[in-house]
């Protein structure tokens, strides 16, 4: 190369990620085609790279240690930082002819999270279909799944500046990094499977254990010029074992994933997973992979009591991935059924309603299948999708369910059984919710007589009952025996298991209430208080318990005139369970009705119209527009508004 006479140059090296390339000598044309002994090897490509002040080499690496080894100084590295909103969409407005689109471009070079050969490769395929396609259908079909970006993704577009035989696919693209990190390093390889089945955001390391015992995957071997003895040597570097960390560390250098600031949980960008599930797809390894992801998070999944809540909030998102990756065998797919099932409670606590319908209904769909619809399993299942259908307000659908489960119950355990009487119990909640107070009561009664006889007076499933009937009479203004119920119940309670027993404070709780409904002010708030300070002590003072027990106590403050106390307390639930549970959750927006309720009680009339409208607004979106807290509230919201114009006319 005469640098002088050619002028000013640049070259440029793409995709250096493993640089043996450059380093080990090559023959010839020639003497490759001879394949005869005797002929020399010519230098390594490396020495032909060569400084000049004529002309610069531009070298690519997603492999930094490559980069590194190749520039000689971390001087000469440049870090190419991801591109921010304004670049991407300038990236894809010149692949698009400058297209007019503005919020449909946002959101998609948002979806693709600006990565620029996402980018390019949606752009290629809009332009290509124009007019028949849009960045918003192409957004759209992104979003339908896996299937429809599979399709997206496989797309090759085409680019003149590009060699005709360079395929534009992101699939190829990474699917070759893929297969080189698994000749070099099977570990981490096996690492990627199984992280590609996770939600893309938050893997736990405790989650990512890998059986070392398992046979290694039988993968096609490349077709190419790469050797089985070069493979080889490259594993068997000294530096190099068979860690975990090891493995985290190669898929980091080939920016498969990143982790986080505690270097314990990690991401994995979506396209990547899509790009490594289909690879296993293609080559028979997918399930494999998915029983082993289901099988990790069954294992590590807890149910969903509020003490697991912690644990629950951090794996949800995974199981909420499990969903779509239904396994086949038998033994997956009954953990794959209790992980759903373990995610409906959790979903349910926590008032994502129509998650915790899907799941439960996916999970007793499939036991179903398994162990029949008398299966006990089954019908826990049934039961836990009565329950979301009792959130939403489809207590019809609730009512049909519980039945079904009774009915299951008597025939199989007997109709004295405590899980047929749970179920029982169930029904009867359901049907108070309706207003149907005269069968709700005569089902609890029931249930209480054959629990006395079956288990006992003071059994606690007993005390349930008896205390399910009571709030059965408090809702009918039965309020003198509501109260008698609740009181030999809390006494009961507090023998046999203690006076600050959650049971026991929640018994007190509900007699405070009915206290409260007999205008007994003082002794309701009496006892709220000392069920607040006992539950902050046990519970803790965002415990959803305890925010239930003060936002009681409020109301208590606001019929005494205290307002200004009253509504601090409402804020403070209301802020707590925003940051708890959530700002959708029923319960926070139970505690946005309240204080909205508050204001307007004391001539706010704006400022409570406003508050309820928003409260309205997201129980339409949570709750569904049927349910009674949304038509309640609605009705309420209507009277204010037609109210308020009329004091303004």
């Amino acid at each position: 190369m005469q640098d002088g006479k050619i002028g000013k140059w640049i070259l440029v090296l793409d995709n250096v990620d493993d640089d043996e390339l450059l380093r080990k000598p090559l023959t010839t044309r020639i003497e490759a085609q001879a394949n005869t002994p005797g002929h020399a090897p010519t230098q390594p490509p490396l020495r032909y790279l060569f400084e000049s002040s004529n002309g610069s080499i531009i070298i690519t690496s997603r492999n930094r240690g490559v980069a590194l080894q190749l520039a000689g100084h971390k001087k000469h590295l440049i870090d190419i930082q991801p591109m921010n909103t304004a670049e991407a969409l300038d990236l894809i407005r010149k692949k698009l002819d400058d297209c007019a689109e503005g919020e449909e471009l946002v959101q998609l070079v948002e979806e693709l999270e600006f990565m620029p050969l996402a980018i390019v490769q949606a752009a290629s395929y809009i332009a290509h279909r124009a007019p028949r396609c849009s960045a918003l259908q192409y957004l759209e079909k992104l979003r339908q799944g896996d299937r429809e970006a599979r399709k997206l993704l496989n797309h090759e577009g085409k680019h003149i500046h590009r060699d005709w035989e360079a395929k534009n696919s992101i699939l190829l693209t990474w699917q070759i990094s893929f297969d080189h990190i698994r000749r070099i390093r099977q570990s981490a390889a096996d690492l990627l499977s199984l992280m590609s089945f996770f939600d893309w955001q938050g893997i736990p390391e405790g989650l990512l254990s890998i059986d070392k015992n398992h046979e290694p995957l039988d993968f096609p071997q490349d077709v190419g010029n790469r050797s089985s003895d070069e493979d080889t040597d490259y594993s068997s570097e000294p530096d190099v074992d068979d860690d975990f960390e090891s493995d985290i560390a190669i898929l980091r250098d080939y920016s498969f994933i990143t982790s986080g600031e505690d270097s314990m949980v990690f991401t994995m960008h979506r396209l990547v997973q899509l790009t490594v599930r289909t690879w296993l797809k293609i080559y028979g390894q997918e399930e494999e992979w998915k029983e082993r992801f289901i099988k990790n998070l069954y294992d590590e999944f807890p149910t969903g009591q509020y003490e697991n809540w912690e644990r629950c909030r951090s794996l949800f998102p995974h199981v909420r991935s499990a969903m779509s990756h239904r396994p086949k065998s038998q033994d997956s797919l009954r953990n794959w059924a209790t992980l759903l099932y373990k995610g409906a409670w959790y979903a349910t606590e926590c008032g994502s309603i129509g998650v915790a319908e899907d799941m439960a209904a996916m999970s007793r769909k499939q036991r179903m299948k398994i162990g029949g619809a008398e299966d006990e399993d089954t019908l826990d299942s049934t039961v836990m999708l009565g329950e979301a259908y009792v959130l939403e307000g489809r207590w019809e659908e609730a009512e049909q369910l519980f039945t079904q489960v009774i009915e299951t119950s008597k025939t199989k355990l007997g109709a004295d059984h405590p899980s047929t009487l749970t179920s029982m119990a169930h029904l009867a909640s359901t049907l108070r919710e309706q207003g149907r107070w005269e069968e709700a009561e005569q089902l609890e009664l029931q249930v209480v007589e054959t629990s006395k006889t079956k288990l006992g007076a003071d059994h606690p499933n007993t005390l349930t009952s008896i205390a399910n009937l009571a709030s059965t009479l408090r809702e009918q203004g039965r309020w003198e025996e509501a109260e008698q119920l609740f009181t030999h119940v809390i006494e009961t309670s507090k023998t046999k298991l203690g006076a600050d027993h959650p049971y026991t404070l929640t018994m007190i709780a509900n007699l405070a209430s009915t206290l409260w409904d007999q205008g007994r002010l003082e002794e309701a708030e009496k006892l709220e208080l000392q069920v607040m300070e006992t539950r902050k002590t046990k519970l803790g003072a965002d415990h959803p318990s305890t925010l239930t027990m003060i936002a009681n106590l409020a109301s208590t403050l606001w019929d005494q005139g205290r307002l200004e106390e009253a509504e601090k307390l409402e804020l403070q639930v209301m802020e707590t369970r925003k940051t708890k549970l959530g700002a959708d959750h029923p319960d926070t927006l139970t505690s946005i009705a309240n204080l909205a309720f508050a204001w307007e009680s004391i001539g706010q009339h704006a400022k409570a119209i406003d508050l309820l409208r928003t409260c309205v607004v997201n129980q339409q979106r949570v709750l569904g527009p049927s349910h009674p807290h949304t038509v309640s509230n609605g009705n309420m919201l209507l009277e204010w508004e037609t109210a308020h114009l009329t004091m303004k006319a």
